[in-house]
């Protein structure tokens, strides 16, 4: 067993995306079950908390990520600019993900303005929202729902883990919401806008995983 755990943390700290269980098993020829594969994921997540790097389990598997307290040390390294979005993309974003599925007439009616639709592909570029369907209706509007990227980008397992809202009624309410998750987004004190005609204040979401050994995940244009 001592082995199988040093064979499932180089794994683990190598890889550049979640590992999920069933592929975990693969590295042992499936000699080892998945119960006791957990165990030792356990024993990991145990073995690390101590350190500047912890194991979590997130939507599509297991992960090496930073510490929260050690990004700004992180950033020192990788100075680029994190990706930046405007406050009604994150109403846009907790919306769908508070009432997925929904389509862009349910947004506009949460939010009580015109939802640009080059806001919904940035969304859906960035993989945190994608269509699943359509509603059987007039025109038959697409119906848009959060990834499992969305999750990961997170840190969460589920849907479930998002923060408890009794009511979504009104952007202040969803804004607030998602502002909330995990402390991801941060005011930004210089704001400019992100969408043509939108003068929001726009907020800085540092969502990419430190990966130990690993710099944060490149090529991504907002």
């Amino acid at each position: 067993m001592v082995d199988a755990k040093r064979v499932l943390e180089t794994a683990l700290i190598c890889s550049q995306q979640p590992l999920a269980v069933r592929d975990m098993r693969a590295l042992f020829s499936d000699s080892i079950g998945t119960d006791s594969l957990k165990f030792l994921l356990e024993e990991l997540k145990t073995d690390w908390s101590a350190k500047g790097v912890e194991l979590i389990s997130v939507a599509t598997g297991w992960r090496f990520q930073s510490k929260p307290e050690m990004r700004e040390y992180l950033d020192r390294l990788h100075p680029e600019k994190p990706p930046r979005y405007t406050r009604a993309t994150l109403e846009t974003l907790a919306i769908i993900a508070y009432r997925q599925p929904v389509t862009r007439g349910d947004m506009e009616d949460i939010r009580g303005v015109t939802i640009n639709s080059l806001l919904i592909k940035q969304l859906e570029d960035r993989g945190w929202v994608e269509a699943i369907g359509h509603r059987e209706a007039a025109g038959r509007p697409s119906l848009y729902a959060t990834t499992r990227q969305f999750l990961d980008d997170l840190g969460l397992q589920s849907l479930d883990q998002l923060p408890l809202l009794d009511s979504v009624v009104n952007q202040g309410e969803v804004f607030g919401a998602m502002a909330d998750l995990s402390e991801i987004a941060v005011l930004d004190p210089n704001p400019t806008s992100e969408t043509p005609g939108d003068t929001s204040l726009q907020i800085v979401m540092p969502l990419e995983p430190q990966l130990a050994g690993i710099p944060p995940l490149n090529g991504i244009s907002e």
